[in-house]
């Protein structure tokens, strides 16, 4: 039997192999598309789970808050946490709670000059960690003792990327390293690149020990905050009375401060899960995941209909080999098994079509997506088996219903020659095809509204000039700091240079929060945990922030470097101030600094988009705690001012690299993710309009061979071109437009969720769904209109002999 159906499923494939070709192509991309999307959510869903004891590490979670005498404490909310908190918690805990396994500690990244030989490079994200993080975290260490590599103050274990820079592959354990033009580290090991789906990633891990010569001191302030703390939880032991325990293990600490307090948790979580602020690496995002899975459905939905639709419009192609075979006593099981094999068999070419098309696009929606989907990946069962799986869903999905359809044909009503197709199945085609465009519809207009809000992200006033802003990274190098002033001169008589400022960090960058003392309205001292700014005198000017009230640092001023702070909007407001101008001159107290409020600028995004504005304390920084020099230049001849400012750095600063980015994109960086799910929802709904034009192509090329006659008839009593492509084209409009009302309400409510991420966002306008509109129109239209035309301009003679 099986012999049997694949013979006429062959012949059947060859016989109308115009229509095998557009269900094979729709099925062979809707596949694609699936496992493309597939690869996706598995590379977003493995996070972290490379560590082969990631079921039981957990990370501290800490809260900070703010608590006024006499407030009601609450139990913190999940965004009011942070992974970044305090040292002395990680000791404390692994030495009070038995079911602590192994704890592991690391800092804030760093970036140090590293030199070897000739070889000089200033190298990013490298951070100071407890000799037990090869314990902890499962990352391979090609060389070195795992034991010992981060035991000895000044030891440095790169990644192997890093060491082949330096020492090519050669053994790297024991060579020196210079740092930041003195300090000496050691290279203790080499580590394998980090994995792609690792949370915590980084170029070089120095020993703790490192940090303990740099500032002691932190290592015991519970108010000092710059640790990331994960540990392992031992076997069986539960993590419930872990936090249960918690509020007796702060007090055992003297840690009853109302507003601190700790949370647990696993690290399986951190990636898509976590609402804490201040993570160690990217964040993903689960909505995003469930919107691909549901386009990956809905792309192959559509290829199946194509299937479906075409299958049923050519049941009279079908129905007398169904009427001569139940004549001859085949029973409507074995009917409905044959067309179900036709259709299996369908899936089954698509789906190997589809791993060849999806092995060859690969690289390209790597690229689009930011992930790094290696190829090793086709030659994985996991995948071997959801391809099978996927084959035998499509292929039953898709023939499922043809093959009831075709089945339940009257043998005698067929053989007679009096058989039509019923209402019910013309309706339904018509229902299918609505249903197709609605789906492609509301892709195309929620693309429009993705690349609308990222245009809007691009191009927001932000409340500071980011444009021509030259951002030079000294990273704290003590000469630059001892001569700051004169080498900010030196910098602002170059040509073409408009202003110069320096500060600790740029708007896009890390701050830090300060617990802050301010006084309210009422007269009295109130703290809050606002963020902090370390800028100098001219950073406010330089990059153009609008005062709101009082005014801005000035030289003028002696005392403004050691007892004044200026302040947003937003920190006036969380102090209790409705009118900026009436903080003016209070009181406050910060980091052992005194003095009063001397001005309040007006809110501007120093951070993502995301986010609303945080309340921020600007305050004058001393030298040695600056490491960015902010350059505004003029848009002409911007290479040749790059170059004098080079020159002009290699004389003032000779010991340090010129290092230099955009202020702008280094800040539109935070809308890289959002960039590349801008891509790939782009992508995916290009091939599903296209499946669903494929689908239509079809349908109106059958159309169109099934009213031949009429169609001659038509021409032969005067009915023009115009009128023919009309009459036939007429239907199908029909079908988009109200696909297109569809669509619109269900485009709105999908997007506007998608649109809650975001603090600052359009409002979805009419002009989206008009344009939109006409884009389907057009698209269906073309993609009718060669068949129309083509049966228009036939011969009618021809058309009403041949019939």
């Amino acid at each position: 039997m099986f012999r049997h159906f694949l013979l006429i499923a062959r012949r059947n494939l060859l016989k109308r192999k115009f229509y095998s070709f557009i269900n094979i192509i729709g099925l062979t991309i809707g596949m694609s598309c699936c496992v493309l999307i597939g690869l996706y959510v598995q590379h977003e869903l493995s996070y972290d789970r490379y560590n082969t004891r990631h079921d039981r590490i957990y990370r501290v979670l800490q809260t900070f808050r703010s608590v006024e005498k006499g407030q009601k404490i609450t139990a913190p909310a999940p965004e009011d946490y942070q992974v970044w908190g305090c040292a002395p918690v990680g000791p404390a805990l692994a030495a009070d709670f038995p079911q602590v396994k192994e704890m592991v500690q690391f800092m804030s990244p760093v970036s140090l000059l590293l030199e070897y030989g000739d070889k000089r490079l200033q190298q990013e994200n490298l951070i100071c960690i407890d000799s037990t993080a090869f314990k902890v975290f499962s990352w391979k260490l090609l060389q070195g003792n795992p034991q010992t590599a981060l035991v000895a103050p000044n030891s440095i274990v790169l990644t192997q990327k890093i060491a082949e820079k330096f020492f090519g592959h050669t053994n790297a354990v024991g060579k020196t390293l210079r740092v930041n033009n003195g300090d000496h580290f050691t290279v203790t090991g080499v580590v394998a690149d980090v994995p792609a789906n690792s949370q915590i990633a980084f170029n070089g891990l120095i020993s703790m020990s490192t940090a303990r010569k740099w500032r002691e001191d932190v290592f015991s302030a519970w108010g000092y905050v710059d640790f990331y703390t994960y540990f392992v939880l031992k076997d069986h032991a539960d993590i419930a009375a872990m936090q249960a325990a918690v509020p007796a293990f702060l007090k055992r600490h003297n840690m009853e401060d109302p507003g601190y307090t700790i949370a647990f948790e696993k690290i399986d979580d951190a990636y898509l899960h976590s609402k804490a602020s201040r993570q160690p690496g990217p964040v993903g995002s689960m909505s995003n995941i469930y919107l691909f899975c549901c386009i990956g459905i809905i792309i192959l939905i559509i290829a199946c209909v194509n299937f479906m639709n075409l299958s049923t419009a050519r049941s009279l192609e079908r129905a007398k080999e169904v009427g001569v075979r139940k004549v001859l006593g085949v029973q409507p099981s074995a009917l409905r098994w044959q067309f179900l094999f036709e259709s299996i068999l369908i899936s089954m070419i698509a789906a190997t079509l589809a791993v060849a098309l999806t092995n060859l696009s690969l690289p390209v929606v790597s690229a689009l997506s930011g992930k790094d989907f290696a190829p090793k990946v086709f030659f994985s069962g996991q995948l071997a088996a959801w391809m099978v799986i996927l084959t035998l869903a499509t292929g039953v999905l898709a023939g499922a219903y043809p093959a009831w359809f075709l089945s339940r044909f009257q043998p005698i009503a067929v053989l007679k020659g009096v058989f039509k197709p019923s209402n019910s199945n013309i309706s339904l085609r018509k229902a299918l095809v609505i249903f197709q465009f609605t789906l492609s519809i509301t892709l195309i207009a929620g693309t429009a509204i993705v690349y609308t809000e990222l245009k809007f992200l691009n191009n927001h006033d932000l409340g500071f000039t980011k444009d021509q802003m030259l951002v030079l990274n000294f990273e704290g190098d003590d000469q630059v700091q001892q001569n700051l002033e004169s080498i900010k001169k030196s910098l602002a008589d170059q040509p073409g240079v408009v202003s110069v400022a320096a500060s600790r960090a740029v708007p896009g960058e890390f701050l830090p929060n300060a617990g802050t003392d301010i006084q309210g309205p009422d007269g009295q001292m109130t703290n809050k945990i606002p963020l902090i700014y370390e800028i100098d005198f001219d950073f406010i000017s330089c990059l153009k922030i609008p005062l709101a009230a009082g005014r801005n640092f000035s030289r003028a001023f002696i005392t403004d470097s050691t007892q004044a702070i200026v302040i947003n909007e937003a920190a006036a407001k969380l102090y209790g101030y409705r009118h900026p101008a009436d903080a003016i001159g209070k009181k406050f107290s910060q980091w052992g600094r005194q003095g009063t409020i001397i001005g309040v600028v007006k809110n501007f995004n120093f951070r993502s988009l995301h986010t609303e504005v945080e309340p921020l304390t600007l305050r004058y920084g001393m030298p040695g705690s600056l490491n960015r020099i902010e350059v505004a230049i003029k848009a002409e001849h911007v290479a040749a001012t790059i170059t004098a400012l080079e020159k002009t750095w290699k004389s003032v600063a000779p010991q340090r690299p010129f290092l230099y980015y955009f202020l702008d994109q280094s800040f539109n960086k935070q809308y890289e993710a959002d960039q590349h799910f801008g891509y790939l929802f782009s992508l995916f709904s290009c091939l599903a309009i296209l499946i669903a034009c494929l689908g239509l192509f079809g349908l109106a090329t059958f159309t169109a061979q099934q009213r031949v006659k009429e169609i001659g008839i038509r021409k032969v009593l005067g009915a023009s071109v115009y009128n023919i492509v009309v009459l036939i084209s007429k239907d199908f409009m029909r079908l988009v437009l109200i696909a297109i009302v569809i669509a619109i309400p269900l485009c709105i409510l999908i997007m506007n969720q998608w649109l809650k991420d975001f603090a600052y966002r359009i409002t979805i306008s009419p002009g989206i769904f008009i344009i939109t509109a006409i884009i389907a129109l057009l698209i269906a239209l073309l993609t009718i209109s060669w068949q129309t035309i083509k049966a228009a301009l036939a011969n009618p003679v021809e058309s009403i002999k041949n019939e």
